[in-house]
């Protein structure tokens, strides 16, 4: 299969979701905040990195294995946690977990899932649980709790939704035709109704080491923009930095991820003792973005939006997703004189207008 022919079939996925999928799920799944303006600039701030290839590389043989916590992927991305999966295909979840397997990628699990841990753990996946604190932090205490029995492998730790952002919404809400049993099911009876349930709008760097000495899991911070931030939660103990402003989901107008990436990973590599990760989502949708997030400084790039439109066709349509984004990463790095990961940071490295 011509990579070039994938590239063009991913680019479809969301109208072939927008087609299948109910109205109402589609607008929450493509929705940002507000007037919507950095939902729709992420894709666009990948697009516009430009890259200086090397020549004169033996790139016969390209190793995409990525080390992540510890742990080796197959490939340089994994699939960021997103709500509703069971919305968009009945398997949900499940379906996510098989493909991200089989693709030797990782998931990371919505607190608000609509699947079982233990059941999305029996896939055989590396996962990892992202999670909210709320007001009264004992409440999530058995949420947690469960993750770690399931075979959870990290916390991913949600900075960014003191509140939830605004949405500017012309018609009805994915809310009030819901089944309430597609989402937080893993959650205790009453949880929702319980006094101090919402999210914490004081959240600090203490909570990063709670978390960390309740589950004996690393902690991963996501929805960090500014490299400041970055530096206290290294600081706090956090063993990933993930550079993500929820999809454009959050506060409106904020910096795309690709333009706050760079001056975040400079920041988390001369923090602590220079072992934490860098991560990024937000608008990655082909093999060249994610070389533009690994020249630019992230260990691995999540996808969010990208996976919920191919889940629209349930594993099979999900597994041709990794499929294309794998021989697109690996054509791309070979174009650039890279044969890691790692070594993109040299072969493809961006240049500002002023040239090198």
């Amino acid at each position: 299969m011509e990579t070039g022919v994938d590239a063009r079939w991913l680019d479809g996925l969301e109208e072939t979701a927008r087609q299948a999928l109910p109205a109402p799920v589609f607008r929450y799944f493509q929705q940002g905040a507000g007037e919507g303006l950095t939902a729709s600039e992420a894709r666009e701030a990948w697009r516009s990195i430009r890259f200086v290839p090397r020549v004169l590389r033996d790139v016969r043989e390209v190793d995409l294995t990525t080390s992540v916590l510890g742990a080796d992927l197959a490939v340089p991305y994994a699939v960021a946690p997103t709500t509703l999966q069971r919305a968009a295909h009945p398997d949900g979840e499940l379906a996510m977990a098989r493909a991200a397997a089989e693709a030797g990628s990782l998931m990371v699990v919505s607190s608000n899932a609509g699947t079982p841990f233990d059941d999305i753990g029996a896939t055989g996946v590396r996962w990892w649980l992202q999670a909210y604190v709320p007001e009264d932090r004992a409440l999530a205490e058995p949420l947690l709790t469960r993750a770690v029995s399931a075979g959870a492998s990290a916390v991913v730790l949600t900075l960014d939704t003191p509140v939830v952002g605004t949405k500017y919404d012309d018609g009805p809400t994915v809310w009030y035709e819901l089944d309430p049993s597609l989402l937080r099911v893993n959650f205790s009876d009453g949880q929702d109704e319980a006094a101090a349930a919402a999210k914490a709008r004081n959240l600090g760097t203490d909570d990063i080491a709670h978390v960390r000495e309740l589950t004996g899991l690393p902690v991963v911070v996501k929805g960090v923009l500014h490299p400041d931030d970055a530096v206290a939660c290294v600081e706090a103990g956090a063993a990933a930095v993930w550079v993500s402003n929820h999809g454009g989901r959050q506060l409106d107008r904020a910096v795309s991820t690709a333009q706050a990436l760079p001056a975040v990973a400079r920041a988390v590599r001369s923090a602590g003792d220079g072992s934490a990760q860098v991560y990024v989502d937000g608008g990655v949708h082909s093999g060249l973005d994610i070389m533009g997030a690994l020249s630019l400084g992230a260990d691995c790039a999540f996808l969010g939006r990208l996976p919920l439109w191919a889940l629209v066709g349930g594993t099979e349509q999900l597994h041709r997703m990794h499929e294309a984004l794998t021989e697109q990463l690996v054509e791309a790095l070979r174009l650039a004189g890279a044969r890691t990961p790692a070594e993109a940071v040299d072969a493809a490295a961006p240049i500002s207008p002023k040239g090198l």
